[in-house]
């Protein structure tokens, strides 16, 4: 695809200063563009974007004397993402159902969707206006994937189940496993019936090899528009507030409710049976052991304030020195003890 950086311009709604006749090839960041793309800088990469390459640089409102032919928009980062998807156009699948696809019985299938070979419907499953499973898909019996999700290759919509509109299931990604419930006597593990399922409202996505466990009794939910990394692990009977980020290799115990707008960096833990207020952020590998309020930013394990965290890291690095001393002091006390 080509385009004028006016036309883009116009795209993303931004304004150019140089020549807005340059034409643009394609999208790159700035180390890998060249000369005839567009790339994006904001702080704390700007003087980087200087001297890069690229045909064009968006940069935000407020820079001034930009070296090179400048494109200028309030969110470079939101703008650039939309030019993405104008410079990527999405793949075409012709509409219908393979004939390798597995369809069981009293399965109802809305209008032009996508079924992949090797896809498995089950008995009295639901499959949406414009569904798209991909090849190797599993959606349970009595599972709901409503109009315009996509379920990506290996994942599995396990039985009872509901994918909400507009959802995205990446590969491998298991919705509605067991959770993990046993009771223990003499020794020996039985395990609890789980009999609810999962509840993804709209909007959610759900990355490669995730585990959203189904609930024992009730349901699972994520909430509307929550985006989940990567190798994360979601308890059975867990509550994820919307628009929730939860960064890769996570893992929320069971039973843990959590507010709207919550950021999880990677490898925070959680214990089971707690809330977790909205609007906060958890810094990489947390540990959260107890309910939290609402609009924290925290850090460390034990889970405490994010600045409390930095004041104790800075701290630890003069541990070694002041262990010296206090070796110094206790052999001078010493030698007074004696006197």
């Amino acid at each position: 695809m080509k385009k004028t950086l006016q036309e883009i311009a116009e795209f993303v709604g931004g304004r150019i200063v140089g020549d807005a006749s340059v034409e643009i090839h394609g999208l790159d960041n700035i180390e890998g563009a060249g000369k005839n793309d567009l790339t994006f800088a904001v702080d704390p990469h700007i003087e980087e974007a200087k001297s890069c390459q690229a045909a064009a640089v968006m940069l935000p409102e407020g820079i001034e004397d930009f070296p090179k032919t400048a494109l200028y928009v309030e969110e470079p980062r939101a703008a650039f993402a939309k030019l993405l998807e104008l410079f990527t156009p999405k793949l075409q699948f012709e509409a219908g159902v393979s004939e390798k696809a597995h369809i069981g019985k009293d399965v109802k299938i809305g209008k032009d969707v996508v079924i992949m070979p090797f896809a498995v419907v089950d008995d009295h499953a639901v499959i949406g206006d414009r569904v798209t499973l991909y090849p190797h898909t599993y959606i349970g019996q009595y599972a709901e994937v409503e109009e315009d999700s996509v379920i990506y290759s290996s994942a599995t919509v396990r039985e009872h189940c509901h994918v909400g509109k507009r959802c995205v299931v990446h590969s491998s990604a298991v919705i509605g496993s067991d959770g993990f419930g046993f009771t223990t006597k003499d020794g020996v593990h039985t395990k609890v019936p789980q009999v609810g399922n999962v509840i993804l409202e709209d909007d959610v996505e759900i990355g490669a090899h995730d585990g959203i466990d189904r609930a024992a009794m009730g349901s699972t939910v994520i909430g509307k528009g929550t985006k989940i990394d990567n190798l994360v692990h979601i308890g059975h009977n867990c509550k994820i507030g919307p628009n929730c980020l939860i960064v890769a290799q996570t893992g929320i115990s069971g039973s843990t409710t959590v507010g709207h707008n919550v950021t999880f960096g990677g490898q925070v833990g959680t214990v089971g049976h707690i809330n977790i207020g909205a609007n906060s952020v958890y810094a990489a590998r947390s540990g959260i052991i107890s309910n939290m309020p609402e609009g924290v930013f925290c850090a460390g394990f034990p889970v405490q304030s994010h600045t409390e965290w930095l004041r104790m890291q800075a701290a630890m690095k003069h541990l070694p020195e002041m262990h010296k001393k206090l070796k110094q002091l206790e052999k001078k006390l010493a030698k007074y003890e004696k006197e």
